[in-house]
C-alpha cells in the first residue's frame, strides 16, 4: 500500500463550499492576496485597474510534521552551504568555465562576476534572500521525506502573499468551527496550521542589511520586470519596510536603472540625488529579463557598486543547477560543511543528480535516461519555472541536442510525491482534484567577509498542484498558494 494522508478535504455540501469559496474571496481581495488581471492579447498590458484573486488553495494541504520540522531546522546550513561555496572562486569558476561554452545568458554573468572580481569588490557586506524547495517522496508504505528541487538565490517569490494564505486558511477554519459545527475539523489546531514568518521577513532582512549599510535617508531598489502581474507580493515588502522600519523603495526595471542610476566616484550607488543601500532583485533571472545589452550594463553598474546587493553575482551563480549536481557528488558537499551531522542531513535531502556532459559519468546518465525517461527530469540553468523537460520529451531532446549542448543540463531524478485530494480557487472558480505539494523555506543571510551577522529561517511556502502537472510555479499559472496542515 502507498503511503496516504488522512481522509480529506473534510466532507461538505455543494452549496457550502460555495458558502467558503464566497467568504474566502472577499477576505482575498479584502487583504491583498491578489494579483493583475491577465495581460490583453491586443496591448499586450494587464487591464488598467483590475485585479484576481491568487489562485490559493481553498483549504490548507495535509504535510508530514516530521517533514516540514526537518526542512525549517535545514535552513541555516543551506544558507552557510550557499555562502561558502560563493566565496570559493576556484570551484565557481572551474563550473561557470564549462558553462560559458553553452549558456549565453550563465557566460553573462559570469563576465560580470570576472570583471568585478578582477576590479576588486566595491562591498564587503552580503544579503541573501533563499528558497529551498522540497517535495515529498515516498516509496512504498515507507514515510516519506523531503527530497530537495531546488534552491533559489534570486528573486525568491510568494513571501507574502503565501503569509496572507496562512492568515486566510486560519480564518476559514475558523468560520468552519464557529459556523458550522457538523463538518469535521478536528485535523485543525493552532499547532497544526503554522505561521510563515515571510510575510515580515523578508522586509525585516531588507531592514537590516540597509542599517548595515548606514545611511538612514539612503533608499532601497527593487529591480523588477515591467509590466509585473505579481506586483502586490512586491508591494507588501515595501509596505512592511516603510511602516516597520521607515525604510523607502523604489522600483525600476533593468532598463531604467540604466537610464537612471548613476555612480559617483566613491561608487556610491545613485538615484534622483539619493544613495541606494540595498539592491533587491525580483527581475534579472533569465535571458528575457535582459533583451538588450542595456540590461546587462545595469547589471554590471550594480554590482560595481557599494550598495548590498540581494543577491550578489557570485550568490545568482551559486544558484544554477549545475552546481547543486556538483554538490551531490560523493565527498564534493563535506568540502564546504565541515560538521558530518549537518552534511550528512544535508545530502540525506538531495534527490539523485547527474550531469550530461561529455564526462564518462555524463554520457552514462545520457543512456540512462534514454533508456528509462520517465525515471528523470532535465533541468537548464534557469530560474522562474516551465524551462524542465519531462519523459519521451526527454528522449527528444537527447536526441536532437549534441554532447555539447546537452551539457547545459543536468538530469535529475523525478521525486514521487504522495497525493491528497483538496480545492482550489482559481480566478473566481473552485476546482477540485488530486493534488501534490512543494515546499519552500526561505532563509536569510547577511555577513560581512568571514562574519556572519544574520543567518536564520525566515518563513515558508506551499505551492499546489495537480498530481498529472509537471511544472510547479504560481507566477507561471501552474500551481496555486497553500499553507501547511501539519498531520
Amino acid at each position: 500500500m502507498p503511503y496516504t494522508f488522512p481522509s480529506y478535504p473534510p466532507s461538505a455540501s455543494p452549496e457550502l463550499l460555495e458558502e467558503l469559496k464566497q467568504v474566502a474571496l472577499d477576505w482575498a481581495f479584502a487583504h491583498g492576496l491578489v494579483m493583475r488581471a491577465p495581460i490583453e492579447p491586443q496591448t499586450g498590458l494587464p487591464p488598467a485597474g483590475q485585479v484576481i484573486n491568487a489562485p490559493f488553495a481553498l483549504l490548507p494541504s495535509p504535510f508530514p510534521k516530521h517533514c516540514f520540522e526537518e526542512a525549517i531546522e535545514l535552513q541555516p546550513a543551506m544558507n552557510q552551504l550557499l555562502h561558502t561555496v560563493s566565496e570559493d572562486h576556484e570551484f565557481l569558476q572551474e563550473i561557470m568555465e564549462s558553462l560559458s561554452n553553452v549558456d549565453d545568458f550563465m557566460k553573462n554573468l559570469y563576465d560580470i562576476f570576472l570583471k568585478v572580481k578582477g576590479e576588486g569588490f566595491s562591498q564587503t557586506v552580503s544579503l541573501g534572500i533563499h528558497r529551498s524547495d522540497y517535495l515529498l517522496h515516498a516509496v512504498g508504505e515507507e514515510k516519506p521525506i523531503i527530497q530537495q528541487v531546488e534552491f533559489n538565490t534570486i528573486a525568491s517569490s510568494f513571501g507574502s502573499l503565501t503569509g496572507l494564505t496562512g492568515q486566510l486558511h486560519r480564518y476559514l477554519v475558523n468560520h468552519i468551527q464557529h459556523f458550522h459545527p457538523e463538518i469535521d475539523a478536528s485535523l485543525y489546531t493552532r499547532e497544526s496550521l503554522p505561521e510563515s514568518k515571510s510575510f515580515t521577513g523578508i522586509a525585516k532582512g531588507l531592514a537590516q542589511a540597509h542599517e548595515i549599510y548606514g545611511v538612514q535617508d539612503a533608499v532601497i531598489l527593487f529591480v523588477v520586470q515591467p509590466n509585473e502581474r505579481n506586483i502586490f507580493d512586491q508591494r507588501w515588502i515595501e509596505y512592511n519596510l516603510l511602516n516597520n522600519h521607515g525604510v523607502r523603495v523604489v522600483r525600476k526595471t533593468l532598463s531604467e536603472v540604466a537610464e537612471q542610476v548613476t555612480l559617483d566616484d566613491k561608487r556610491n550607488l545613485i538615484i534622483d540625488g539619493k544613495r541606494i543601500s540595498v539592491t533587491y532583485f525580483r527581475s534579472g533571472y533569465g535571458p528575457d529579463d535582459h533583451p538588450s545589452s542595456k540590461e546587462w550594463d545595469a547589471r554590471l553598474l550594480i554590482e560595481r557598486s557599494r550598495a548590498i546587493k540581494c543577491p550578489t553575482i557570485a550568490y545568482q551563480l551559486v544558484g544554477a543547477k549545475k552546481v547543486q549536481q556538483v554538490l551531490a557528488k560523493p565527498g564534493l558537499l563535506e568540502r564546504f560543511v565541515q560538521d558530518k551531522k549537518v552534511a550528512e542531513r544535508i545530502r540525506r535531502s538531495f534527490a539523485g543528480l547527474y550531469p550530461l556532459d561529455a564526462t564518462p559519468e555524463g554520457r552514462a546518465a545520457a543512456e540512462m535516461a534514454l533508456s528509462d525517461p520517465d525515471r528523470f527530469v532535465m533541468k537548464p540553468q534557469r530560474e522562474g519555472g516551465g524551462n524542465n523537460i519531462y519523459g519521451q520529451d526527454i528522449i527528444d531532446a537527447l536526441k536532437q541536442m549534441s554532447v555539447e549542448q546537452q551539457s547545459a543540463y543536468i538530469l535529475m531524478d523525478l521525486i514521487v510525491p504522495p497525493t491528497v485530494e483538496n480545492l482550489v480557487v482559481r480566478q473566481g472558480q473552485l476546482q477540485n482534484g488530486t493534488f501534490v505539494s512543494e515546499l519552500g523555506v526561505y532563509g536569510i543571510w547577511i555577513s560581512d567577509g568571514s562574519k556572519v551577522l544574520v543567518n536564520e529561517n525566515a518563513g515558508h511556502l506551499l505551492r499546489t498542484k495537480l498530481s498529472d502537472t509537471k511544472e510547479g510555479g504560481v507566477a507561471t499559472g501552474y500551481a496555486v498558494i497553500d499553507s501547511p496542515l501539519l498531520v
